[in-house]
């Protein structure tokens, strides 16, 4: 209670609070004070470490307080958006040309089965660095980096494969082609679905991978079998079109670097390093990174599988004509691309894990058609279908990782994901290749209809899906 006191002669009154007392902490127990800051610059640090990698306790007022992106805001992302819609064209049209061309490559380099399977296998060693490196790429040099490198190694792998060298180089062409290909996965797949709405504007984002994956096989069939050209003249058009890519991707992302990206995904974990260790090794981050990775493995090998191989399918076990059967892979392109736009907007309604839970029996159902009943036209629209319900299954599984990861794994765990799931998209298809060398072409059905049973155990085996994560 307080107390009044006379100041002699003084008219000031003082009053006195009572002091309180506090136990005094042993030195043991003080808190300490960070240096990290000062002596960061001079530790070494890891490939996909930057000394500007913030690492906070606490959401920072950044995180906090930022608004979720959209596709027009803000203002820079309406250039930005249609110019990854433009890349995943490309992507598209680069991994569905292989199937379309795998015919003429064999009598042209007089290749086997087993041999010709590496255009497919290639791709794994590109999509491998692409994984180890994307993360580093973001926090050094930002959009900017995969806007750049992407397309770049797109324009070099096609002016190679458009000389027609050797087959061992064109193998090479193909590992660069695929490193291209897994930097724009793992980036746009990362930043789209981040954004509001993001199960929708995946789906156009994929859509445009589709449209790209369904010209490109009616384009180079024409030209090869209507126009009478060799195969590599379809790869020049691939440059002009790799070239515009190019051209887009880096105005579009100029001004996104690398400290752009640190200031805008600051880490709001306890755990120091590498991030990319951190979303495969540190609970429970570590079982959404491997689970999705390994759905997506297989995903993408049956998706590349089936568009790959279906023309050889549909010539050798159908009897199908060159032209008929070319427009059979175009018709599996176009279902998944129709698949991804339409069901884009079905898909968050009823949540990603119940609906790739119905999506994929169904994509099982048509696989058994297609396979049980021998007839052309039969295999042809039952193909198309099994692309429409497959469609969506990569866009639902990048925004269920944005929802069960905190915000600043995305770069790191979706990349590592998208790019780790796209080597799928170049074992699967060489073992394919393997065993029809072995046992024919028929193999692929059995192949298809157990790894889709495989990646439907593998998706009900995440967890519950909620809200995003800061």
């Amino acid at each position: 209670m307080a107390t009044t006191r006379s100041n002699g002669a003084s008219s000031t009154v003082v009053l006195e609070e009572p002091i309180p007392l506090h136990t005094i902490r042993p030195k043991s127990e003080l808190p300490r004070i960070s240096l990290s800051a000062s002596s960061s610059k001079s530790k070494k640090f890891d490939s996909d470490d930057n000394p500007e990698d913030r690492n906070e306790t606490l959401p920072s007022p950044i995180t906090a307080s930022t608004q979720v992106e959209t596709w027009n805001n803000p203002k820079v992302n309406l250039y930005r958006f249609p110019a990854t819609l433009w890349a995943f064209t490309i992507m598209g049209m680069n991994d569905a040309s292989y199937g379309a061309i795998i015919p003429y490559l064999e009598k042209y380099y007089s290749l086997s089965y087993t041999i010709v399977s590496l255009v497919f296998l290639s791709p794994f060693v590109g999509y491998t660095a692409a994984a180890l490196t994307n993360n580093a790429i973001h926090l050094r040099f930002g959009q900017r980096g995969v806007a750049f490198l992407g397309p770049a190694c797109h324009l070099v792998a096609y002016i190679i494969i458009a000389i027609h060298p050797p087959y061992p180089v064109m193998v090479v062409a193909f590992i660069l082609a695929g490193f291209g290909n897994g930097l724009e996965d793992a980036g746009w797949n990362a930043w789209i679905g981040a954004m509001a709405h993001a199960n929708e504007l995946l789906g156009f984002l994929h859509g445009f991978y589709g449209l790209g994956a369904t010209i490109a096989p009616l384009i180079a069939t024409t030209m090869i079998t209507r126009g009478g050209l060799q195969w590599y003249y379809w790869y020049y058009c691939m440059i002009a079109f790799a070239a515009t890519e190019l051209a887009t991707s880096l105005h579009a992302f100029w001004g996104a670097t690398g400290s752009a990206f640190r200031e805008a995904n600051p880490r709001t974990s306890d755990e120091g390093g590498s991030r990319l260790k951190e979303a495969c090794l540190v609970m429970p981050a570590a079982r959404t990174t491997w689970l999705c990775a390994i759905f997506l493995l297989g995903y993408v090998g049956i998706e590349v599988s089936l568009g790959g191989w279906i023309v050889v399918f549909m010539i050798d076990i159908r009897d199908g004509a060159a032209f008929a059967s070319g427009m059979v892979a175009t018709g599996f392109w176009l279902g998944l691309t129709v698949g991804r736009v339409i069901l884009g907007f079905v898909t968050p309604r009823i949540g990603e894990k119940l609906s790739i839970a119905i999506y994929l029996p169904i994509a099982a159902g048509m696989q058994l058609l297609f396979w049980l009943v021998p007839q052309f036209y039969v295999s042809a629209v039952a193909v198309a279908l099994q692309g429409f319900f497959l469609g969506p299954l990569f866009p639902a599984a990048v925004v269920a990782m944005t929802k069960l990861l905190p915000r600043h794994l995305h770069v790191s765990s979706i990349g590592f994901v998208a790019a780790f799931g796209g080597s799928g998209g170049a074992i699967l298809p060489f073992a394919v290749g393997a065993l029809a060398q072995a046992k024919g072409v028929q193999v692929l059905q059995p192949i298809i209809l157990a790894l889709l049973v495989a990646i439907w155990v593998v998706w009900m085996c995440l967890p519950r899906i909620g809200k995003k994560k800061d």
